[in-house]
Parts: C-alpha cells; sequence; structure tokens
C-alpha cells in the first residue's frame, strides 16, 4: 500500500508540475522509443519532463466510434513505454484522445500543460497517419516551439549536420543541435551555401552564429560552400547522422511555407540521414492583436541562446576550488607552474595583509603558487618597503624593458609584468582588496586547472564599499552600469553574460596572454575581453564568483575619466571590425569641470589609452622564454609594428 501511495503521490506531481514540459504526441502504433529518448534528452538539462498523449486520427467522413479499437493499442503502446522508462521524468496522459482533426485536441494539451515544445514524428507518405496529419497546417496551428522528426534515429549520434540561413528558426536549430551534441558527446558541423542567400539580414544572422560559435569545443567545423542549399546538404548527408534545420528556413521579411521545400524533399528522399526540422512558436492571431499592449518576449537569437549556455556552463564558484589540495593534484598532474602578479600603487594600509593572506595560505602552506611578484607603479609611500620585508620580489613596470619606454597606468604594469612572471598560468589581483581571502586566487585558478578549454578567467563579486569610515552594501559599478555593459550589449553581445566585466581579479594561460595586445590604463579590462573573445570565443572565457570585496571607493571625476578610455577602446575595436569609422574623429582630450573658490573652471586633460603590442612581437621576449620561429607566426601579428619609443601619458 505505501508503495502505491509514493507512485500515486509522484504521479500527481508530475502531473502538477508545470516547469519546461515536452508533448510528444502518439497518433500510430510504430516503436518511438527513440523519440522518447530524444525527448528526454532535451528536457533533461532543464530538469524538464515528457509527456506523452495518445491521438487516434479518423478520417473525416468516419464516425469517431471507430476509432474505440485503435484507442485501445495505443494505450497497449503507452503502457509499454511507462514500463521501459521506469524512473524517466514521463508523465503519460490516461485518456486517448480521437480526433478527425489532430491539432484541435493538441492545442488543448498544449495549453493545458504549458508546453514548451511540442515533438512529434513526420511519416512517409503513403502510411496511415499521414492521411489525417498534413503538417503545413498542423505547425500552421500551433502556438509553441515544434521539432519534428523525419526517419529513424540512429542508436548513436556522432555527427550533426546544421544547415544555417538567416531565418528566425536558427537559434532553435542551434539550441536543439547543442542540446543533442552534448548529450550524445557529438559535434556539430554549421553548413552555409552563400550563392543562395543574399539577404542582408539572412548573412548578418550566419556572420552573429559564427562569431558565437567560435571557440566551442561541440562546434567542430564550419563549412561555407558555394551552390544551392539542397545540394549541399545532400553532399554532407552521408558524412553526418543527423541534420537539423529550419522549417522554413527563409530569409527574414519573406514568406514562406510552414515547411520549406527543402525539408520537404529531404523527407521525401529518405537518404537515411533522419532530419529533425524547427519551428519555432507563432502567436495565435488573438495574441497578435494583443501585441501592443501585452510585454511580448522576444524572439530568441543565436547570440541569446549561446550566451545563456555560456552563463549556465561556464559561470563558477570559487567554493568549488577551495580544497586547494585538489588543485595542488591538477596542477602536478599537468606539470605547470603558476604565478600572481600584484599590481600596486600607493597600497601601504592593504598591500601587506594581501600578501600574507595569499603567501600564507597558497605558498607555504600548500603550494599552489610557484611565485608572487608585485609590480609597482611609483608608489610613494611605504608599499614597496613592506613587500620587500615580507619576501616578495619587487619590480617597478618602468624599470623593465626600458627600451620600449614606459606609460602610467595598470594595464602597462601588467603587459611588462608579463616579462617577470615566470607562470604557465598567470594571475593577477588588485592590492586594495581590505577583506582579502586565498579564495581570490584559487578561485580565479581554478577553471584553468579544470578545464584545458578555458584561457582566461574574470573574478565578480558583490560590492560594499568604504566611504569614509562606513560600508554602503550594494554601491558601486557605476560605470560597470553605466557604460561597459550597456557598450558589452550593444556591440558586443557575446559577452553581455559577464556579471562584472571591470573587475581587478582575473587569470589566463601564458599562451593567450602573450599573443593578447593589451591598453595601458583604464581599458585593459575591457581590452583583454575583447581581444580574447575575438581570439578564442566566448568558450574560451570563464566567470567565478569570489563572493564580497570589500576595497575603497574612487572618486566621480576618476570614473569618468575611466568611463572616457573604456569608450575610446570599444571604438577602437569597432573601427577594426569594419564597424564605424570614428577613431580617427573622436576627441583625445577631456574637459573636467572644477568647483573651487565659489568659481567653476575647466581642466583639459589628455585621455588616451594607448595598445600595447601582444608582448610575443618582442625579441627579447622571444628570446627569455625560448620561443622559437616554428611556435609564433609573424604573418599574424603584421599589423603590431615595432614599439616606438614614446613620452610617458596620463591615462
Amino acid at each position: 500500500m505505501g508503495k502505491k501511495r509514493k507512485k500515486r503521490a509522484a504521479q500527481v506531481s508530475m502531473e502538477k508540475n508545470h516547469g519546461y514540459t515536452i508533448v510528444v504526441p502518439v497518433f500510430d502504433d510504430q516503436p518511438i522509443d527513440r523519440l522518447v529518448r530524444l525527448a528526454l534528452q532535451l528536457a533533461a538539462p532543464r530538469n524538464g519532463r515528457v509527456v506523452l498523449v495518445g491521438t487516434v486520427l479518423v478520417p473525416p467522413d468516419e464516425s469517431l466510434t471507430t476509432g474505440a479499437v485503435e484507442a485501445q493499442a495505443r494505450r497497449t503502446l503507452l503502457d509499454g513505454i511507462r514500463e521501459r522508462f521506469q524512473g524517466e521524468p514521463i508523465y503519460i496522459k490516461p485518456r486517448i484522445r480521437v480526433a478527425h482533426r489532430p491539432w484541435l485536441p493538441l492545442m488543448e494539451v498544449i495549453a493545458a500543460e504549458h508546453a514548451s515544445l511540442l515533438l512529434l514524428p513526420w511519416r512517409p507518405e503513403g502510411t496511415k497517419a499521414a492521411f489525417a496529419l498534413d503538417l503545413d497546417t498542423l505547425l500552421s496551428h500551433l502556438t509553441c516551439d515544434t521539432l519534428v522528426l523525419s526517419g529513424d534515429l540512429p542508436e548513436k549520434i556522432s555527427r550533426i549536420l546544421l544547415p544555417a540561413r538567416g531565418s528566425q528558426e536558427t537559434a532553435l536549430a542551434l539550441e536543439t543541435a547543442l542540446l543533442l551534441a552534448k548529450a550524445n558527446q557529438a559535434k556539430i558541423t554549421i553548413l552555409y551555401a552563400a550563392d543562395e542567400d543574399r539577404h542582408p539580414r539572412s548573412r548578418q544572422i550566419y556572420d552573429e552564429l559564427v562569431r558565437m560559435a567560435q571557440g566551442n569545443p561541440l562546434i567542430a567545423q564550419e563549412l561555407r560552400v558555394n551552390g544551392n542549399v539542397l545540394a549541399a546538404i545532400q553532399a554532407q548527408a552521408g558524412q553526418h547522422d543527423l541534420i537539423i534545420m529550419g522549417a522554413a528556413e527563409a530569409a527574414p521579411g519573406q514568406r514562406a511555407q510552414t515547411v520549406g521545400r527543402i525539408p520537404h524533399h529531404l523527407h521525401q528522399e529518405q537518404s537515411g540521414t533522419p532530419l529533425v526540422i524547427v519551428r519555432t512558436a507563432r502567436p495565435a492571431p488573438v495574441a497578435e492583436l494583443r501585441r501592443w499592449n501585452e510585454n511580448q518576449s522576444l524572439p530568441a537569437t543565436p547570440t541569446s541562446v549561446m550566451v545563456d549556455r555560456w552563463f549556465a556552463e561556464n559561470t563558477f564558484s570559487s567554493n568549488e576550488f577551495k580544497e586547494v589540495e585538489r588543485l595542488v593534484a591538477m596542477k602536478e598532474e599537468r606539470g605547470v607552474t603558476i604565478s600572481l602578479g600584484l599590481p600596486a600603487l600607493n597600497e601601504e594600509e592593504t598591500v601587506g595583509n594581501v600578501i600574507r593572506t595569499i603567501k600564507s595560505a597558497l605558498m607555504d602552506d600548500l603550494p599552489l603558487l610557484d611565485e608572487i611578484v608585485l609590480i609597482d607603479s611609483g608608489s610613494t609611500d611605504y608599499t614597496v618597503d613592506i613587500a620587500r620585508d615580507l619576501g616578495i620580489p619587487v619590480y617597478r613596470h618602468s624599470d623593465i624593458l626600458p627600451q620600449y619606454g614606459t606609460f602610467r597606468g595598470k594595464g602597462e604594469a601588467l603587459w611588462k609584468s608579463l616579462y617577470i612572471l615566470k607562470g604557465d598560468l598567470i594571475a593577477w589581483i588588485d592590492t586594495d582588496i581590505v577583506n582579502i581571502h586565498p579564495r581570490f586566487v584559487y578561485g580565479i585558478l581554478g577553471p584553468l586547472l579544470r578545464h584545458d578549454t578555458i584561457q582566461y578567467v574574470k573574478g565578480f563579486y558583490r560590492r560594499p564599499l568604504k566611504v569614509g569610515e562606513t560600508y554602503q552594501a550594494g554601491g558601486g559599478g557605476r560605470v560597470t552600469e553605466l557604460v561597459a555593459r550597456p557598450m558589452f550589449n550593444l556591440f558586443y553581445p557575446e559577452l553581455s553574460g559577464l556579471v562584472q566585466p571591470l573587475s581587478g581579479e582575473y587569470a589566463g594561460r601564458r599562451r593567450a596572454l602573450e599573443r593578447t595586445p593589451f591598453y595601458v590604463g583604464y581599458g585593459v579590462e575591457t581590452g583583454l575581453l575583447l581581444n580574447l573573445v575575438e581570439q578564442y570565443g566566448i568558450s574560451g572565457i570563464a566567470q567565478v564568483d569570489l563572493l564580497t570585496r570589500i576595497h575603497r571607493n574612487q572618486s566621480l571625476s576618476a570614473l569618468s575619466r575611466m568611463a572616457f578610455a573604456i569608450i575610446q577602446v570599444f571604438i577602437d575595436h569597432l573601427e577594426q571590425r569594419q564597424k564605424v569609422k570614428l577613431l580617427s574623429e573622436i576627441n583625445r582630450t577631456m574637459k573636467i569641470i572644477r568647483y573651487e573658490m565659489e568659481t567653476y573652471s575647466l581642466e583639459e586633460r589628455p585621455i588616451h589609452d594607448h595598445c600595447r603590442p601582444p608582448i610575443i612581437t618582442l625579441p627579447e621576449y622571444r628570446r627569455r622564454y625560448n620561443i622559437s620561429e616554428a611556435d609564433w607566426n609573424e604573418a599574424d601579428f603584421a599589423r603590431w609594428q615595432e614599439p616606438q619609443l614614446e613620452e610617458e601619458l596620463l591615462v
């Protein structure tokens, strides 16, 4: 009795659960186990469930009572599925729907279950179910995302072909391909046929898709072919186990059938490679009329799909890495060395505690760090003396590579520190942290030790700022929220999931950092992100929650100069991508408003964030780290000329 009560309670819970729900209609007695497995693979990452609904299709000129025998057979089929998939999040609707038109009972179930996705089979022409299942009509009546499977899924999916056009189906097709690739440890090929696609918005969506796919380990290649789409798909089909594409795949703004000619042709051809076509939800006509009065969710884009997935998979907590012994074991297993650089300028109040805390926990007690080095930017207080008294090597950044001149700024200190720091992994943290804890270091190193594909890690945290003698919870981040994040969302949306893109705690692999240019001042954090995402894609970047960070507040005047420099960095990169033509025309000086002696005045300051070339372009660096000509390609850095001696600038 107890087992029955528990089973019934679980069934009621499943029935009432209105989370992510996939509805799978069963129209005939053909085996659907692989279709159910497909639904489970799509539901699992979202902690969703699968709802099976038995349906009997009766010809319009026959009485519905003729479906009674087939309804019994459908119940038997569903009972068998229940037994074979025990323990899976599957709910089977107890009543079999008998109808002349399939979309009517399906729409009722979709509404009742708050379905997110409908998954149904596309039977070959001539089969019994096909006479009543007009796919174009069915899809035009549905109000949730839909996936239609043509052909039989193989037991093992290793390669997925994703034909990409600039349609509104692209995001759903990409999301489906990524979910199935991860579930099956498969690889994705993106296919684009250029000759048939001249719509500018279509090309823009494809470019967005390729940019977001860069560095993603699930995407093996992008094929751009000259020729018609159908021929390109047919040529690649035999090398893949599954094809996923949009139902209509028409260019934006063009009217198209619910199911386009290419999916229809591939379905009728039955070449042996199964096909999944996707169709995004269309609002019902009444909902269309309400659009101006109700908030409507925006349609998904390839960027939103990839950023959401990146945020879920590449956002870590520092608590995941608090067992430092395991990090040390991973470090030794990989045979890497780790350096910590501490950029500093007049930090006598906090630098001693920062060094003692990190050195004791991560060098003396456990050998996670191989060296800690302070890179000073001309401190006039006791910062340098404190560091030396604690046994930490100190370098003034103006004394490093003096033949290349020097600039003021944190970015200059970081760029030159690459010449001094010897580690394979390099971490930097600010030295003004009041509540310093070892997690600020092991947190940003953890993802690099655990995941070989990650090249760069940013820290983020909650920021109660010290104003006078008190702390203001939730303060700070003004430049981030008012300047940086809006600019990232506008021009580099792949980085829009970063919680604090301007944070001062980050770590990276030497082989990535040495090939990256550095802005010398306020723009260093922004420039690193823009350059690294262009080189390695969003998959090469991760972020870690470092909990809470307390540090001193900056003046509004300093924040204004910081924002001015950061905007210049964005414009610099946009011009390199040929998005805008502004850099040669923008003003490089900023008027600072002063109020003294009851009088307003203007002070002009030059604020130009000079960009240092990738340090690997310096022959001194290559000699120091034994980098041979075979290890780097000079042609890749052709635009970076030999650095010129320049006067020191205030940035």
